[in-house]
């Protein structure tokens, strides 16, 4: 039996290159003005870690063992992704050509606040309104293991000029949740891993973490945990429908509803604070349901943040050099005092059906700031970021090991002037 499964298992490996064979896959992919589409993700649907990147002509290059039958992904963030037959990129005489379409982060259209009614915004009819959307949650989105498989990309700016971006393809696991917010449920492992800088912001971000009294600490958190997966991750967990609106359904004087059109009805949580007018900030939540049968197709989040310091904070050390690190022009800031700062951050997540279960199928995340000091300096920057889900699995979910958690990613490091 020994001799027998020992023979068997070389006559497999034999037979695989026949069946696999190494091939060059090569594209170009341009936008819908015909210009190249720099840096985008190219991956194997059926293997995600098989992939590579566009260089600055918008052209890639495949080298890999797979099959002609699998099917090829082009994501980039802003435009729709592309699913193409591998085999259109077989032909390596002639590029094969991916045209990606524009796809704006979608928020303006889900974050439109339901306008109070003195009719329908009595607090038994909101409390029952809540109460069939709540169960129709608890129906739609069962709490057990479900398994997805997501691309996400996270573009860092400062005075709109970008500086860093980094894209991950990744394998989450939701378990069922066992703490109270539920984000200690979310198993997420990394698969591929890309990092683009500007050449000359990455100069100078070595040259301030290298004189940095603070760079010892800052290495071991980063030796510690994977702080780019933990980006990633945090995008994910930010926005669970379900716990929100179990923390804020009782809270019925701050609820309005609306509807936004004939099949979509707006149902809109309002949070204020106000910290002895130094620190003031406001959370709005827009659940999007059908007026009918009350399924959740969109939860949207609009926060907003203003400090205003009387008489200012004075910035120094490590700080000061970050703030540096985001002030794109060439004048070293050498005193900073904060007076105010300002920001704005939006997260939407879209949901789809899957197997009769609700599950999301996008999310979207844009943050601006502004830090304002003496003297009329300022500071702004923001995040952008998306998230698409590519595929998702309900059946038979068996959650990570501790091993492809903890698997630190490689990355690839990408310099160019994007």
């Amino acid at each position: 039996m020994h001799r027998f499964f020992k023979y068997s298992l070389t006559s497999i490996v034999l037979i695989l290159p026949s069946l696999l064979s190494a091939n060059t896959y090569k594209g170009r992919v341009i936008d819908q003005n015909g210009n190249p589409v720099s840096y985008a993700t190219v991956y194997v649907l059926q293997d995600p870690t098989t992939g590579t990147a566009t260089d600055n002509d918008g052209i890639f290059s495949l080298d890999a063992y797979i099959s002609n039958s699998n099917t090829v992904i082009v994501s980039f963030l802003g435009y729709e992704k592309q699913e193409i037959p591998l085999q259109q990129f077989a032909d390596t005489s002639s590029l094969h050509v991916v045209v990606l379409k524009e796809q704006p982060i979608a928020l303006e259209e889900t974050v439109i606040a339901a306008k109070p009614s003195k009719q329908r915004n009595k607090r038994k009819q909101m409390a029952e309104v809540l109460y069939k959307v709540y169960n129709r949650m608890l129906y739609d989105m069962p709490d057990e293991n479900v398994k997805y498989q997501v691309v996400s990309d996270v573009r860092m700016n400062s005075e709109n000029q970008p500086w860093g971006m980094e894209q991950m393809i990744a394998t989450i696991v939701n378990l069922p949740r066992s703490g109270r917010e539920g984000r200690d449920s979310i198993q997420f492992a990394a698969d591929m891993c890309k990092r683009f800088f500007k050449k000359e912001i990455r100069q100078r971000a070595n040259e301030i973490y290298s004189d940095s009294l603070l760079n010892q600490r800052m290495l071991n958190a980063a030796y510690a945990v994977d702080s780019g997966v933990v980006v990633h991750q945090a995008l994910w967990a930010l926005g669970n429908v379900l716990y929100d609106m179990e923390n804020t359904m009782k809270d019925l004087r701050h609820w309005t509803i609306s509807n936004e059109s004939e099949t979509e009805t707006v149902l809109t949580h309002t949070e204020k604070h106000n910290y002895f007018g130094i620190f003031k900030y406001e959370i709005k939540r827009h659940y999007i349901v059908d007026s009918y049968t009350y399924q959740t197709h969109r939860f949207s989040i609009e926060g907003t943040a203003k400090i205003s310091i009387p008489f200012g904070y004075k910035v120094k050390g490590v700080y000061l050099d970050m703030l540096n690190l985001l002030n794109m022009d060439n004048n070293s800031i050498e005193k900073f005092r904060i007076r105010r700062a300002n920001a704005n951050v939006k997260l939407n997540t879209i949901y789809h059906e899957v197997d009769g279960q609700v599950r999301p199928l996008e999310k979207n995340l844009t943050a601006e700031a502004l830090i304002e000091g003496t003297k009329k300096a300022e500071i702004p920057f923001n995040i952008c970021a998306t998230q698409r889900v590519t595929s998702t699995l309900t059946h038979d979910v068996q959650p990570l090991t501790a091993k492809q958690m903890t698997r630190r990613v490689k990355r690839v490091i990408v310099e160019g002037n994007w």
